[in-house]
């Protein structure tokens, strides 16, 4: 058994045993040079390994202009000397020591601010921490280890220390990773038989032609290998598993001859609620259902906007040309401009349809959405929308159903859908997608319907008009066997890089 592990050894593996470890029973050093030999060993359960992390303390530049005094130092000398001292008439520092100074004095009640920027020290300071500081400074100057200062020092270091980013600070820590290894019982035997043989013959890896046209094979020594021995892991960059599915969708939707449309998060309420045909006192216009932006409260007024606000309050009023009585109430022109974050795609059909009012047209878009719900497997307070719309003289509710059973199938690869009759106050008739998940059963994709006349007509659109809103996080749920949306966003690349793409 240990000549067929002697076999296997690799030459660094070898060195290793024969020349850093010196006794079969106590624990030994080795730099991370030695750490590639060392993973090998313990692969073969011949050592234990106990990584060890070493932290050095010394000075950045600034710390070595402090060995003569610390700022903190010169202003206690001063004030001992004087009794007091104005901030004013400390120009032995630049601007940066003396605020940096002063907040630690003050930081540790070591002095007291009086009126008019009289600097005294309390009758009960203490100067430990001053003095503390300084000879760290000095211990610094030649490096130490952080683990063999007090509780005082390293807490010193903590606050000045480079790392934060901070261009102040003085101490700078380098940390240097050792290893511990120890021998197993298998490893001290094969040990002990490592340093009597002689391995000073050389090892072959590799039959060449040479070797087996001069016959001189038969006389090398060829190192044996393991197949049990797993190989090093290799994991190589790839794209987030969701962000290829929102490419994928992309591209079928533009092959079937859509267009994109795009649009800022931040919406005004007109354009995200009222050209929706939902009403200034909907219920998803308070602060349950979006989100407000604290400033700019409201928008300027936007050129594109007006030709419009003056149609979709008619409609709300009392139905305007639409045949509809509307809302029956009067239209705030404040409100409407209410900037808000948009809580739903459709404000992006919406926009499109101002844009391109006549027949035929296809458009669609992938926008990330807030609303303020709680968070669980299936919801989230930012998600991404896929919505869209078609602009056509024959289009009907049959065509919208079919579009939709084939988004599904083809987007989210589902394999069992439904439709339910739903209400949106922007389309009529409405419905509800469902898909059926293997762990989460059914669950709705979003709902869909043929805009409204108090929709299309306020801007310039007179044909039928089918839109949809679907929960693209839910769509990729589906298709990549997902159970809980929040995985998208996990940190865990072990959950993420195995997900089905």
């Amino acid at each position: 058994m240990i000549e067929n592990i002697l076999n296997e050894l690799h030459p660094l593996e070898i060195k290793l045993l024969k020349e850093n470890i010196t006794s079969a029973d106590k624990e030994t050093c080795i730099s991370s040079e030695n750490q590639g030999p060392a993973n090998w060993l313990q692969l073969k359960q011949l050592i234990e390994i106990t990584p060890q992390v070493k932290t050095t303390v010394h000075l950045t530049e600034l710390g070595k202009k402090y060995l003569a005094g610390t700022p903190e130092k010169k202003v206690i000398d001063c004030i001992k000397e004087r009794h007091s001292i104005k901030i004013t008439d400390i120009d032995f520092l630049d601007a940066e020591e003396k605020k940096d100074a002063i907040k630690f004095l003050k930081s540790y009640d070591i002095i007291e601010i009086q009126a008019g920027g009289i600097l005294v020290l309390n009758e009960s300071t203490n100067l430990e921490k001053i003095e503390a500081l300084q000879n760290l400074i000095k211990d610094a100057d030649k490096s130490i280890l952080f683990d063999e200062v007090d509780e005082l020092k390293k807490s010193l270091v903590n606050e000045r220390y480079k790392e934060r980013g901070k261009t102040r600070n003085i101490f700078d820590l380098t940390k240097e990773t050792t290893y511990l290894i120890k021998l197993t019982e298998e490893g001290k035997k094969v040990w002990e038989v490592v340093q009597k043989k002689d391995f000073s013959t050389d090892e072959i890896t590799q039959l060449t032609p040479e070797m087996l046209k001069d016959g001189s094979w038969r006389t090398k020594h060829f190192r044996e290998f393991s197949f049990d021995i797993k190989p090093r892991r290799i994991l190589i960059g790839r794209p987030h598993p969701y962000a290829e599915f929102i490419n994928e969708v992309r591209a079928k939707l533009v092959s079937m001859g859509f267009c994109e449309t795009r649009g800022g998060i931040v919406e005004t309420e007109f354009w995200n609620l009222d050209a929706l045909y939902m009403p200034q006192s909907h219920p998803a216009r308070d602060v349950h259902g979006v989100y407000f932006l604290k400033s700019p409260a409201y928008a300027k007024t936007i050129k594109e906007e007006e030709k419009f606000i003056n149609n979709v309050s008619k409609v709300h009023k009392n139905g305007g040309e639409t045949g509809s009585k509307g809302w029956g109430y009067e239209f705030d022109s404040q409100q409407t401009k209410r900037l808000i974050l948009r809580s739903q795609g459709t404000v992006m059909s919406a926009r499109a349809l101002a844009e391109h009012p006549d027949p035929p047209g296809k458009y669609f878009t992938i926008a990330r959405c807030f609303r303020p719900d709680a968070v669980d497997s299936t919801h989230a307070p930012d998600f991404l929308q896929l919505d869209g719309i078609v602009v056509s003289e024959s289009i009907n509710f049959r065509g919208l159903l079919g579009l939709l059973k084939l988004f599904a199938s083809e987007l989210a690869c589902a394999k069992e859908v439904k439709f339910t009759p739903s209400y949106f106050p922007f389309t009529e008739p409405s419905a509800s997608l469902y898909a059926k998940h293997p762990t989460l059963g059914w669950v709705e994709l979003g709902g869909a319907g043929i805009f409204r006349p108090e929709v299309t007509a306020p801007l310039g659109v007179k044909v039928p008009v089918i839109a949809w809103g679907l929960g693209l996080d839910r769509m990729a749920m589906m298709a990549l066997k997902i159970n809980d949306i929040r995985d998208f966003f996990s940190r865990d690349l072990e959950t993420m890089r195995y997900v089905n793409t």
